[in-house]
This record gives structure tokens, sequence and C-alpha cells, in this order.
């Protein structure tokens, strides 16, 4: 099962509150160019609600250092003590989920914490599971493969 934030963009008002929770939380500072999460307005009242979705794995294969990897619950996170900033999984992704802002020393991705779920007064957000298909597994098991491969195991 893959865990991820699942956004209902018919129920979004567009009033920042997931924004602002998510870039306090990890920034302590009220900065939605620094969410993890990215609320876009479309047109007539409607939002478009930006967030990894776990599945497509794309930063798992291009980083080089094996810094980014898929934890137990199919969430895909960074590990910043391996990341050497050369944004090839910002490069990768082909969303746009996986962010970076200038000044910062790592990429960052929304790991669906949850915090902006609470903070949601239209309910426009949740945590949810989804399954895990093979194509969301394989470049997990390419990366791993060769990560293995590297160190003789």
């Amino acid at each position: 099962m893959i865990k991820y934030l699942k956004p209902h963009e018919d129920k979004c008002v567009g009033c920042g509150n997931c924004t602002s929770t998510c870039s306090r939380l990890y920034f302590k500072e009220d900065n939605p160019a620094k969410s993890r999460i990215q609320v876009f307005q479309m047109e007539m009242g409607k939002y478009r609600i930006l967030v990894c979705d776990q599945e497509c794995r794309k930063c798992v294969m291009e980083c080089p250092t094996q810094a980014i990897t898929v934890n137990a619950q199919g969430v895909v996170m960074i590990n910043k003590g391996l990341c050497v900033g050369c944004l090839a999984c910002v490069a990768a992704c082909p969303t746009g989920a996986m962010r970076y802002f200038p000044g910062e020393s790592t990429p960052f991705k929304c790991i669906a914490c949850g915090a902006c779920v609470k903070n949601c007064p239209a309910d426009a957000l949740e945590v949810a599971e989804k399954e895990d298909s093979p194509v969301s597994r394989r470049p997990f098991e390419v990366a791993e493969a060769a990560r293995k491969k590297e160190v003789g195991e």
C-alpha cells in the first residue's frame, strides 16, 4: 500500500491554510513557496492542488547518492544527510511535486504527514492509501538492485 495525500479539488476554497501549515511546520515560516503542497487558482474559482502521488518514483531512479528511498508505507523520502543537492530529482519529477527553494540545501516534497489535512476548513485533503502497482514498484526495485550491486550485497 502507498500512503499519500489525496486532494479533493472540487472542495478547495483557496484559503491557503494548507500551504501555510506546511511551510510553518517544515521551514518555521509562513511562505507558500516553501510549502510541500501547492495550490494554483484556475479559472472561475477552481483550484488545482499539487502534491506528490508517491507512485511515479522517477526521483528514486535519478538520485545519484541513493538519498531518495521508499519507506514501509510507500512514501518517497529524502535523506538529507545523503543528499548532495544536485537537484536531479527535481528535474526528473514530471509533475513538479519535487520542489526546491533557492538557498535551501536540499529539495523537498510532500510526505503525506497530514498536518495540512487537520487545518483544511473545506475537507479538501485527506491522507489515503492505494495499492502499490507493479509499475510504481519498478523504479524502486531498479534503484534497490543498483544500490545492492554497489555495496556488494
